[in-house]
């Protein structure tokens, strides 16, 4: 182990620099192939409100100029290249003049929020689970029920979501049916606050719980195959060490750092995931935000959240792929 070479670490930045330079030129150019004007959106829904708008062709040309769309192409790239690197996301089409990147700073926290205590849950208890399905050892009816609960894992979200809230909340009325915390709790640090917020977030992360941790289970029973046959396995054996010691240290240490890998690409796919989730439970996060701002083809707030999305991807295999020798001693960074 030791500290990580400069090389290294100049080589991944310089991959992680690209990976993020790329995602954001694609995010400024899909939008741009559509042949929607936001300016046009904008000032269809004054005309539908209103009725009509006096001066329209004026108030097209402001709106445009509000929004940079009067420029080159050329120059509107290299602008957004700039406004990026400070989180400027421009203003939001549906909630004009409200700027994309207050909107997004308000959803994200209930994102983080939900994505980082359901992601934990499903890699622990899904790579448990796979242990289990595979080691010898495991208790007969464990071997049966785990298979068994995989059947979860085909129901969409949306789905486990409404069945959730049908039972545990419509009927049985132990949780709140939408919402992020008590319309009479007043936000803050407080326990109240915390013990609300605890609350109303229960469905949602069991809805993605319960449809995700097959994909953990799944892979480490694999990985659990390869690894139950290796030398070091029946060393411990022949050794007679206890069995539940050979699982945790040799076998699942082992099985999982792959894993680990794909605990960083997940959080990605995992917030794309919540968009169905927080829209039926109206949890205030990116996804119901991301939900709503396609529905009003509010494309600045779609590429706001769309580059966040990414950022939080790269970074994270970033950090996975720095901190993984650490991890795993038999592995080195190059130069080493």
């Amino acid at each position: 182990m030791g500290r990580i070479p400069r090389s290294y670490l100049i080589n991944r930045l310089i991959t992680l620099l690209l990976t993020i330079w790329i995602a954001a030129t694609l995010i400024w150019i899909i939008p741009r192939l559509s042949p929607v004007d936001p300016a046009d959106i904008m000032l269809g829904r004054m005309a539908a409100g209103a009725g009509s708008v006096a001066n329209a062709d004026e108030m097209l040309a402001q709106l445009r100029a509000s929004f940079g769309l009067d420029q080159p192409l050329i120059v509107q790239y290299f602008k957004y290249l700039g406004n990026i690197l400070t989180f400027d996301f421009g203003l939001s089409t549906a909630s004009f003049p409200t700027e994309v990147s207050s909107l997004i700073m308000r959803a994200l926290p209930w994102t983080l929020g939900l994505m980082i205590l359901s992601l934990i849950i499903t890699f622990v208890i899904g790579n448990l689970l796979g242990a289990l399905m595979v080691w010898e050892h495991s208790p007969k009816l464990a071997k049966v029920a785990i298979p068994a609960a995989m059947v979860f894992t085909s129901i969409p979200p949306i789905l486990s979501g409404l069945l959730l809230m049908w039972i545990f909340a419509a009927k049985l009325q132990w949780f709140p049916l939408t919402g992020a915390y008590g319309l009479t709790v007043e936000p803050g640090w407080t326990w109240d606050f915390v013990q609300s917020v605890i609350w109303h977030g229960t469905l949602p992360a069991v809805s993605i719980v319960i449809v995700t941790f097959g994909f953990w289970a799944l892979g480490m029973r694999g990985l659990m195959i390869t690894v139950q046959g290796e030398d070091y396995v029946t060393l411990a054996k022949a050794k007679g060490l206890k069995n539940r010691y050979i699982l945790y240290r040799y076998m699942i240490r082992n099985a999982i750092l792959p894993q680990i890998t794909a605990f960083a690409l997940k959080i990605g796919l995992l917030i794309a995931g919540q968009v169905l989730v927080e829209r039926i439970f109206a949890y205030n996060g990116m996804g119901k935000l991301l939900y709503d701002a396609i529905l009003d083809q509010d494309f600045p707030v779609i590429q706001g959240i769309s580059y966040v999305i990414i950022l939080m991807t790269a970074l994270s295999v970033f950090l996975v792929d720095l901190i993984y020798p650490f991890i795993d001693p038999r592995i080195k960074h190059e130069g080493s």
